[in-house]
Order: structure tokens, then C-alpha cells, then sequence
């Protein structure tokens, strides 16, 4: 038969293979049925297993519609029990003795006898699950980082009844992790987690389907997937591919019940071959491409089973540079990773809506990373976003395994916890199963192997051994600055902070965590949401115990707003409401982020990569977030997208100067300009310089004349050859910069032995800004401010209200907490989902130094 002819019949049949999954009455995709609807929920009391997954069963005390994925507690709270237990001090509502004995996960559905097998997936079960099917018991699956696909055709009817008995990880037993960074999920996050599936193939079934290239100029491609036989008798038959028209193919043979690990590459295979590759770039570097192939496997019977590959044609290399810090470089240039650290919602609640609203934040904080400590997602699809969003991914284990206190058994101060034979081997097929289920996707660079220890050295190898032969990444064997027995140093740091430091901290050679190297993890502490998100956390002024038990839970430091408290008082003296708290705080927040990604950037290439601790947070929290709980950007947000702009002009508070930075892939020619404003609104100086910044390499441009008293308004902005502004930054300059304790740093703070001199702000003259706002045709919310006066308008924060008076959310401003010169004007754009354009309600500034002012939408 020729290819020609089998790609038609692939297609007929792929056609009639669909058609036939339609009819299940589960969510279809292609060969694959997702179990999403229809399940219930309810605690076990010592029920037969064999009742449970039997038609007529009803459980005795009733049970709780769910959906999956969750966790119990996931369902309770969407079933209205515990009504806001994330509030103030309700978190105590929830009581965990609810879960320490099992509970089911009960459903039911069709699917036709027809000829082929029947597969049950299940991607994440957590921490483990008796797994029972029409009253028959199939499997115990335990680790929450297991994947396993089970052959169920000889126990399938027409009309099946699934039923998952799951117990939460007992004590010193590697489950799901917060670490420090919020309360312990009350049911120890116990659930199907992830997504739960049927699958129909023929005798034959296609698994790990994936797509690697290798590019200099052109590009070669390898596939690789997993051919399993599933009967006792041998079967041949052709593996067939197709990307955008170029076809290829494989005849393959198989002994009875043969898994085989069929690879195909350029050199044998031309369609593999691409001399003109669309590249996968990253956010900020270029756009990133993405492909797709499909294959599939005939026999003489048809379509046995087939699969779609989504992927991206790029080349990661990683290697220590001549400082022996990591460092990578993407298709062949050197990139600086700046990130932030991903935590899943605190009952796992996160979803495909969520998920896209919270990358498209990212993204738009002009970030190229994000870290996952911990394989989060309920699903593959936070992974698919990022590949689109071209935000690059770290992903692998945290360091709740590494600790006596979060594990629940003693740990190696140098390996962790994953210490006995069984935990070993429970941890090695674990990775392995997550990286065969994620190694597709693009935007992943490397596997963290530890986080704030290193792998045992049994381990370790077990993770090279399978890396070397099933992916081209490489592992990264800690977040902190470790060497191995195994494979060296790490080439990372961690050195902190993880409390409030000074902008200028960041630019120190003195300090632990100087923009050099690769700093896994750090940020400066609190980063409050705004006064609406403070309203809905049940928080009232002042802030108090019950606002403490909002920062994280870390035994040592950072479970306060103490150094926040000390910080403000410290540069401004004392606070006289909530509002002018909120406000300093804010600016502190704001300088001190954006100055720490900001170093990161003038110091590139000795710098390679910053993450920023965190991104979000697991539930309503005052600390380590660039957005809230509730999806709103706090100031941070703000501070991180103008110190991440891909061409941005950055203050460098160690040398005074104003430096370019440009990293897009093109050099870049355009007039700097700096302006200098006292807090009585004149002018002290105004500068401008031709600037060509090529690529990947920062520029001095101008120094700033020193300051004499009080603080100072730096205003930055860059204008291209057609006399437009493209960037702009603001900074607010004190007299002195900190002056911090270096002997007495520690892993999360370096104490400030005098604070720089904020105070003037308070003092400083009232500014009269006027306000309007245009919904355009096509829906496009656009605010000019204007400052009619002759003060400078100093952080001016907008927000959207809906015409009840709330907060619209997601709302992402162009710019905000912004600073307008004398006479200045400015038109601010809003991006809002379509649907709630049409329930706008008021426009509102609010600043430093003038009123709030609020305006219709015309």
C-alpha cells in the first residue's frame, strides 16, 4: 500500500474513530474521553468497594457533586460548606481530622463494546487512590506524581461504574507541598487532582509521543514514541507521520505484549529535515512558533491508535560560564531568565479560564519564566500557555521533600528526605513519568532535581540515566548553590533576601543576593494588595495579628509585617491611616522589585537568571505575589512590567548612571532623555543622548547629576527616530540610599542600619490632575491623565469599577502607579475581556500628592 494511500485511510478512519467517541457522553478529544462531569464525592465508612462501583449504589449520608480535576476540599468549598474560611481567622474552620480516613471518588458512563481496547488514564492521584471498576478491583496507585494507564477492556460494559477510594499522604510520605508559603491545605490535598480519561485504541497503543530538534541554521527532527502491543499474539504494522504536508513512515513489528520505543530522525527520514525552521522564541526575543504532527499507527485491521504532538522547533543549552554560574542560551543567544515562582490555587481549584488569565499576566509583565517548584497544573494545559506565551518554564521538585518539617521524617542536611529504597525508587519513576508526559512542550529548559538540597547519590543517577536517553534537557540538581558527587556544582544561588531590602541593595557586590549569577529565588518581602482585595480578605485596619496570619508560615522570619512596619516608619516616620500605609508600602514594593529585576538587566551576561519569589499566591495572602489571590496586580506587578521592558532606559542606583538595555533580537537606535524635578515641581536638569544599544548588551548612556536634598523625580524616557516615546520609567531618588548590615545578613534578610530619608514626600507640593476616559467602537478603554499644574503628580494609581461599585478583574493597565511631570499628559490604554466592557462603571486616579478623581466612560 502506498504512504498516499494509508494517510487517506487515516484519515477516513480518524473520521469514523471520532465519530465513535462522540457518542460517550465525556468530554472527547480525538481518541481520549476526559471523565470531567458527572462525578460525586463522599467520605468512606467502611463501605464494600465492590457495592461502591456497582450500578444502584447510593452512599448512606449522601454525597457532593464534583467535577475532575479537584480535591475534596476543592469540592466542599464549590458545594458551599466552610463560607469563607480564607478570610481574617476563619482558616480554623476546616477541620483536618474530616480527612484523615479515606473518602470516594464515584462516576459513571458509557462507552461502545465495539472491537479495540479500552484504556483508563489517570494522570495525578493525590496521595493515593484504591481504584475499583464495576465492582472490580483494578489497582492501588500511589504518589501524587505517578501516571498510569490502565487496560480495562476485559472488566468494561456498556454502562460502567469507576470508583477511586483516596487517602491523603500520611506522615513522612512525599506528597503535595506549600512549603512555608501559605497554611496546609486542610485535606492535605487529597483528590484526582489531575484528569482522569478513556482511552480507545486497536491492538496496538501509541504512548510519550514527542518531537525534538536540534537547530543550526536548519533544523533536524526526532520522534519518538512508545508502540505498545497489548495482546498475546505478534502485530505488524506502519507507523506514519505528518507535519504540514511532509510525510514519513516506519514499518514496525511486535512480539506479544512488546512495549517499544520506536525513534525517527532526519538523517533516515528527510521529511525531518526543515531548512528554513520557524523558531520557539521567547517573550520579549521574538514570536513562539509553534508546530504540530500527527501520527499514527495502521495494521492490517486500520487505525490502531494515533496522536497529535504539539511542539517547537529551538535549542536550549545550558553550562556553567566562566564565573561557574548556570546560564542558557536560546537558539544559540544568550538569554537572561527573569521569573517568577508559580504556586497552584491552595485547593488545587486552578483551571484552563484561570490559568490563561494568570499567563497572560505574565506576559504582560514583560517576564520570559516562570518556575514551577513542584510539577503544578491540574493539567497539561498551564504547560500548552506557556508554550504560546513564550514563556520559558523550570519545572521539578520542591523542597518540601527536603525538610524534617514539612516531610514529617528527619532529613540528610544534604540530601533531604528522599533517602530509603522504596522513597527512591518512588521518586525516580515518578520524574520519569512527569517528564514523558511534559517533555513535548517547548518552553521547558531543564528539570530541577532538588530545590534547597541535592538528589541522594542513588538517586541522582537513575535521573541521568533516564534523561540521557529520553530527553534533551538536562537537570538542575538544586536551587541553591550545591555541588553533587554525581554531576558538580549547581551554578544557582539562594542566598535570599526574602524580606525588605533597598533598591540599591541589588547593585552591591556586598550583598548575598547581587545581581550576579543565577538567584533561583528572592524578592523583598510583603507586597500588599490593594485596599478592595484587603476588604474581601476580611482584614480591618490596623494591621494586626489577623493580618500576620496572612504572610506565610515560615517558623523563622517572614510571618509578620514587621520589616515592612520597621521599613515604612524608617523612611517616612509614622503612618497616620490605612490609605497612607498602603501607599508607602506600595512604593516601597514598587521601587524595590523593579530594582531588583532592573540590576539583573545592567548587569547581563555576568548576571543569567532572576526569579522572583513569588508570582502569585495559593490563597489571600500580603506576601511574595505580583498579583492577589483575587487576580488583582499589586504595585509590584506595575514596577516588574517598566523594569522588564524588552528596550527600557534603567537607573543603576550604585553608580548613578542611566543605562539601556535592549534585549529583543534587533539593535536599536533612539534618543534618552533624563529630567530631574525637585518636590516643589521645577526643573534642576534635563539631558538627552543619541543611544545605539545592540542587542544583549547594556549601554551606559548618562550620568545623573547628584542630589542635594530632600528627594528627587528622575524621569526616563526614550524616543525613537520618528520622535515617539516607546519607554519611559520614573523613579523617586532619596538624598542617600540605604545603608545595609552586610556582616549581619542571614538566607532571608540584610538589616538596613539607616534608612534613606523619604520623608519630604509628605511635604511635598499638591499637583491638580484631571481625568477622562473613552470606550472606542471596537472596545478598546483608553484614560488620559493631564497634570495641570506646576507640581509634579506623583504615583498615580488607576483602577475600573463596574456600576456596582467593584473592581473589575482582570484589568491591565499600559502603565500605572505613574508619576506625570508638571503639564504633563498621558493616555493610558486598559486591557479588559470583552465581556465586561459593557460593565464598566467609573474611572478613578488616586496619588500621592492630589485627591482622588473619578470619571464616566464616554
Amino acid at each position: 500500500m502506498s504512504i498516499d494511500l494509508c494517510m487517506r485511510k487515516t484519515i477516513i478512519c480518524a473520521i469514523l474513530l471520532a465519530a465513535s467517541l462522540g457518542c460517550w457522553g465525556a468530554t472527547v478529544n480525538g481518541r481520549q474521553a476526559f471523565l470531567h462531569e458527572g462525578w460525586s464525592v463522599f467520605p468512606a465508612k467502611g463501605e464494600s468497594p465492590q457495592a461502591v462501583s456497582s450500578e444502584g449504589y447510593t452512599p448512606a449520608e449522601g454525597s457532593y457533586p464534583a467535577t475532575v480535576p479537584s480535591t475534596v476540599m476543592g469540592v466542599l468549598t464549590r458545594a458551599g460548606l466552610f463560607p469563607g474560611i480564607l478570610e481574617g481567622d476563619n482558616y480554623s474552620m476546616a477541620d483536618p481530622a474530616l480527612f484523615e480516613s479515606p473518602w470516594w471518588y464515584r462516576t459513571e458512563f458509557d462507552t461502545p463494546l465495539s472491537q479495540g481496547r479500552i484504556l483508563l488514564q489517570l494522570d495525578g492521584v493525590s496521595y493515593s487512590g484504591e481504584i475499583w471498576l464495576n465492582g472490580r478491583y483494578i489497582d492501588t496507585l500511589e504518589g501524587p506524581f505517578r501516571r498510569c494507564c490502565y487496560d480495562i477492556t476485559e472488566y468494561a460494559r456498556e454502562h460502567n461504574v469507576l470508583a477511586i477510594s483516596v487517602s491523603k499522604a500520611g506522615k513522612g510520605q512525599p506528597g503535595i507541598g506549600f512549603v512555608d508559603w501559605n497554611p496546609r491545605p486542610a485535606d492535605g490535598s487529597m483528590g484526582l487532582y489531575r484528569e482522569v480519561s478513556i482511552i480507545r485504541t486497536g491492538d496496538v497503543a501509541m504512548q510519550h509521543s514527542t518531537v525534538r530538534s536540534k537547530v543550526d541554521g536548519a533544523a533536524d527532527l526526532t520522534v519518538e514514541t512508545t508502540l505498545v502491543n497489548l495482546t498475546g499474539h505478534p502485530v505488524e504494522g506502519v507507523l506514519t507521520g505528518c507535519l504540514e504536508g511532509r510525510r514519513f513512515s516506519k514499518r514496525i513489528s511486535l512480539e506479544p505484549a512488546q512495549e517499544q520505543i520506536v525513534l525517527l530522525d532526519a538523517s533516515r527520514f528527510p521529511a525531518l529535515h526543515i531548512d528554513a525552521p520557524r523558531l520557539w522564541w521567547c517573550n520579549g526575543m521574538g514570536s513562539p512558533q509553534m508546530y504540530s504532527m500527527d501520527l499514527v499507527f495502521i495494521t492490517s485491521e486500520g487505525i490502531s491508535d494515533s496522536q497529535k504532538v504539539d511542539f517547537g522547533i529551538r535549542t536550549v543549552e545550558q553550562y556553567l560560564n566562566e564565573d561557574g554560574n548556570l546560564a542558557f542560551k536560546l537558539n544559540g543567544r544568550p538569554v537572561l531568565l527573569r521569573g517568577a515562582g508559580w504556586t497552584d490555587d491552595i485547593f488545587l481549584r486552578d483551571d484552563p479560564k484561570s490559568n490563561e488569565r494568570q499567563i497572560a499576566m505574565v506576559k504582560d509583565m514583560n517576564l520570559n519564566l516562570v518556575r514551577f517548584e513542584e510539577f503544578w497544573g491540574t493539567s497539561e494545559n498551564i504547560y500548552d500557555l506557556c508554550d504560546r506565551a513564550g514563556l520559558m518554564v523550570l519545572a521539578g521538585w520542591s523542597c518540601f521533600w527536603e525538610w524534617e518539617a514539612y516531610l514529617g521524617k528527619p532529613h540528610d542536611p544534604v540530601y533531604g528526605g528522599i533517602l530509603t529504597p522504596d522513597d527512591i525508587a518512588l521518586t525516580a519513576k515518578s520524574f520519569e513519568d512527569q517528564v514523558l508526559w511534559l517533555r513535548s512542550h517547548p518552553s521547558i529548559l531543564a528539570w530541577f532535581t532538588g530545590s534547597d538540597r541535592i538528589p541522594h547519590p542513588d538517586l541522582e543517577p537513575q535521573y541521568l540515566d533516564f534523561l540521557s536517553g529520553r530527553d534533551d534537557r538536562k537537570e538542575i540538581i538544586s536551587a541553591s548553590g550545591l555541588k553533587s558527587p554525581v554531576s558538580g556544582p549547581s551554578g544557582t544561588k539562594m542566598r535570599g533576601p526574602y524580606e525588605y531590602v533597598g533598591p540599591v541593595y541589588w547593585y552591591s557586590p556586598e550583598a548575598p543576593g547581587y545581581a550576579n549569577g543565577f538567584n533561583t529565588e528572592t524578592s523583598v518581602g510583603a507586597s500588599l494588595p490593594v485596599k478592595e482585595s484587603i476588604a474581601k480578605m476580611g482584614l480591618e485596619w490596623p494591621a494586626d495579628a489577623i493580618w500576620d496570619k496572612h504572610c506565610t508560615v515560615a517558623a523563622e522570619d517572614m510571618h509578620s509585617l514587621d520589616a515592612l512596619k520597621k521599613a515604612i516608619t524608617g523612611k517616612f516616620g509614622a503612618v497616620s491611616d490605612e490609605d497612607d500605609f498602603l501607599r508607602k508600602a506600595d512604593l516601597l514594593a514598587y521601587d524595590g522589585t523593579r530594582a531588583m529585576f532592573e540590576a539583573f538587566r545592567v548587569n547581563f551576561p555576568k548576571s543569567t537568571g532572576i526569579v522572583q519569589w513569588m508570582l502569585n499566591s495559593a490563597w489571600p495572602s500580603l506576601y511574595w505575589q505580583l498579583y492577589d489571590f483575587y487576580g488583582q496586580p499589586t504595585a509590584s506587578y506595575y514596577g516588574t512590567k517598566n523594569g522588564n521592558a524588552p528596550v527600557q532606559l534603567i537607573y543603576n542606583y550604585a553608580d548613578g548612571c542611566v543605562w539601556a538595555i535592549n534585549e529583543t533580537l534587533e539593535d536599536n537606535d533612539f534618543e534618552g532623555i533624563i529630567e530631574l524635578y525637585k518636590t516643589d515641581g521645577s526643573r534642576s536638569y534635563k539631558a538627552s543622548r543619541k543611544v545605539h544599544v545592540v542587542a544583549g548588551k547594556p549601554v551606559k548612556v548618562l550620568q545623573v547629576p547628584a542630589r542635594r536634598s530632600g528627594c528627587t523625580f528622575l524621569q526616563l524616557s526614550g524616543q525613537n527616530t520618528e520622535g515617539e516615546v516607546f519607554a519611559r520609567n520614573s523613579y523617586v531618588l532619596p538624598q542617600s540610599e540605604d545603608v545595609h548590615d552586610w556582616k549581619h545578613s542571614s538566607w532571608y534578610e540584610t538589616p538596613i542600619i539607616t534608612y534613606s530619608d523619604m520623608s519630604s514626600l509628605d511635604r511635598m507640593r499638591k499637583a491638580d490632575v484631571g481625568i477622562s476616559a473613552r470606550l472606542s467602537e471596537e472596545m478598546e478603554l483608553t484614560v488620559t491623565l493631564s497634570n495641570n499644574s506646576s507640581a509634579v503628580a506623583f504615583f498615580a494609581r488607576l483602577s475600573v469599577k463596574d456600576k456596582e461599585g467593584k473592581l473589575l478583574c482582570p484589568a491591565l493597565w499600559e502603565d500605572n502607579y505613574l508619576t506625570l511631570s508638571p503639564g504633563e499628559s498621558r493616555t493610558i490604554s486598559c486591557t479588559i475581556p470583552l465581556q465586561d466592557c459593557m460593565k464598566i462603571g467609573d474611572i478613578s486616579v488616586t496619588g500621592w500628592n492630589f485627591p482622588e478623581k473619578k470619571t464616566a466612560v464616554l
